[in-house]
């Protein structure tokens, strides 16, 4: 199959930190290449891929200085992309809505994988006006808000079967708190379980620059506690020991995640991971497996006292059973398929009623 992988133009494919949305890209385009497709990058220049990469931008928006809109760098891309629609089978996107208005005027199939949080009240008129157009989610929560959307699937995300092992060579001794530290992710929640468990936190986390100012007001301070270290913001070769290395990886979410990537991550390392129930974390973790699902503070101080009793392995075999990118490639293999399946039956359908 002839695939084009549309991505954001912030963080280069695969992100040389931190960057979600790049991240699984990466993961999805190097799995689709394994399985045999003839799949071509639309990403930044500093991409790096086994597909054919079509350099958008220079370099990733995030580590040039000299943007200031950052609007205009993907209307370039979105260009380059429609005048060579007609090469591929199919295009996915992972660009939100931008693609809707001009994609939905060509004879190409295209669908879109929506990332982020769907519960802004500006969303609703976009999607009742584009309410043909197919998109993907990355977890049945996530569709709540924009239930008039064009679903064609929920599809979760995977990782790499061999990018992050157990190392089980370090001694478990401390909780993990791994992603980007703002409002809605609770590091502060994290810091109040690890002082009431008694145990001690690592924080390995980006600060983004849109929360610098709660960061220096509302956690810094926090981080002079004797049981709390902040590593800051570590690489794919650093997560396995870290991961390997907690207890337990802390997920306190204030918000109604999407997916959260952490979540595998630890699970592929072997590590439990104890998340409130909130948005797609019921349909992530499996209690009593990988993890345990609480709902507050006091929950997850509780749940680490039963925390020994589940096994570094079986986590690690559910992770493999459910959450690797050949897992996810193949499930939007079958999503592309039924999608051009139905473009052409619509296509008989126009003739024979023309």
């Amino acid at each position: 199959m002839r695939i084009a992988q549309i991505a954001p133009l912030y963080e280069a494919v695969p992100p040389k930190l931190y960057g979600g949305t790049e991240r699984v890209v990466s993961y999805l385009t190097e799995a689709l290449v394994d399985l045999g497709h003839d799949v071509t990058l639309f990403a930044s220049g500093d991409s790096v891929t086994a597909a054919k990469l079509e350099p958008a931008w220079p370099r990733a928006l995030r580590l040039d200085p000299t943007i200031r809109d950052a609007l205009a760098p993907h209307m370039v891309l979105l260009e380059h992309v429609r005048r060579v629609a007609h090469e591929f089978e199919v295009l996915h996107f992972h660009l939100d809505y931008l693609p809707f208005p001009l994609f939905s005027t060509l004879d190409t199939p295209f669908v879109t994988t929506l990332h982020g949080r769907l519960d802004l009240p500006e969303l609703q008129p976009v999607f009742n006006t584009f309410a043909d157009t197919p998109v993907i989610s990355i977890s049945d929560s996530q569709r709540q808000p924009l239930r008039q959307a064009n679903w064609q699937s929920t599809i979760y995300h995977g990782l790499p079967a061999g990018l992050l092992t157990p190392q089980t060579d370090r001694e478990p001794q401390y909780l993990a708190f791994l992603g980007r530290i703002c409002p809605e992710k609770r590091v502060d929640t994290a810091i109040r379980i690890a002082a009431q468990s008694g145990l001690p936190l690592k924080i390995a986390a980006k600060v983004d620059k849109v929360d610098q100012d709660y960061f220096k007001a509302e956690i810094e301070p926090l981080l002079s506690q004797a049981h709390v270290e902040f590593i800051g913001e570590i690489d794919e070769s650093q997560k396995p020991a870290f991961l390997s290395g907690a207890k337990a990886l802390l997920f306190p979410i204030d918000w109604s995640e999407p997916f959260g990537l952490v979540m595998i991550e630890a699970m592929a390392c072997g590590t439990p991971v104890i998340a409130f129930n909130r948005g797609s974390v019921p349909e992530v973790i499996d209690p009593g497996v990988t993890g345990f699902i609480v709902e507050d503070v006091q929950g997850a101080v509780a749940a680490l006292d039963k925390i020994e009793s589940l096994s570094r392995k079986a986590i690690r075999a559910q992770f493999d059973r459910r959450f690797t990118s050949h897992t996810m490639a193949r499930n939007y293999v079958d999503a592309y398929t039924a999608l051009i399946e139905g473009v052409g039956r619509q296509a008989l359908r126009c003739v024979a009623a023309g």
